[in-house]
């Protein structure tokens, strides 16, 4: 899943990046209001973090336009304005949840596996396929129940697949899911992560289509 982080702090939006990257998302960063606006016209996320102390245009002012274009993502507002009106205006605004700086990792993962989960329409979405199961709120993948020892971006790149398991994913496709903006992708970097994602959960698992890129296998 691709998420946008809006933050004026760079020291903030590097741990943040970091912490998130970890944890299977593909990250994108927006360093002011406007960055952040010219990313949300994309509309290609899945989630929004979005501070509020920004320059060139608030976040609030942020917020507001992406709502009345029609922008439909859940936002969860990272501020360090406590004012009980202030989290008011913001929820008003259209933000589906609030988390005061500084806050603990670990409460943020959460926090947006909520969010995501309740998009879904699931509490924690599983995502299975053959003898193939993940979950990304336990950010836990396994094969015949057995659990796969799977770094970050071969977790992200067999969720991609589960995901939607009937694709053809092109190699630029895969790369838009692993990698977020100014990451620096090798010329083979989707085939090294591919092959070993194969060793981990079997060379048959994931088919070459050949001069398309890659699917998982049929079931039945």
């Amino acid at each position: 899943m691709r998420l946008l982080l809006v933050e004026g702090d760079e020291m903030i939006a590097e741990t943040v990046l970091a912490a998130l990257r970890r944890a299977g998302y593909t990250m994108d960063w927006a360093q002011d209001g406007r960055a952040a606006e010219l990313s949300l016209a994309n509309g290609v996320y899945d989630l929004v973090l979005l501070d509020l102390a920004l320059l060139r245009r608030d976040g609030l002012g942020v917020l507001g336009a992406y709502r009345k274009n029609g922008g439909d993502a859940p936002v969860m507002i990272l501020t360090t304005r406590d004012a009980v009106d202030d989290r008011i205006r913001g929820l008003d605004a259209g933000a589906d949840d609030y988390l005061m700086k500084p806050f603990d990792l670990d409460e943020l993962a959460a926090h947006v596996r909520a969010l995501l989960g309740r998009r879904t329409g699931q509490k924690h979405p599983v995502y299975s396929h053959g003898e193939l199961s993940l979950d990304p709120a336990a950010h836990e993948a396994t094969k015949n129940g057995v659990v796969l020892n799977l770094v970050p971006r071969e977790f992200a790149l067999l969720r991609a697949l589960l995901e939607e398991p009937s694709r053809v994913f092109r190699r630029s496709d895969l790369e838009e899911k692993l990698y977020g903006w100014g990451e620096e992708v090798g010329s083979n970097a989707i085939e090294v992560h591919v092959h070993s994602l194969r060793r981990k959960i079997g060379a048959e698992e994931i088919v070459t289509v050949r001069g398309v890129g890659y699917r998982l296998k049929r079931i039945g």
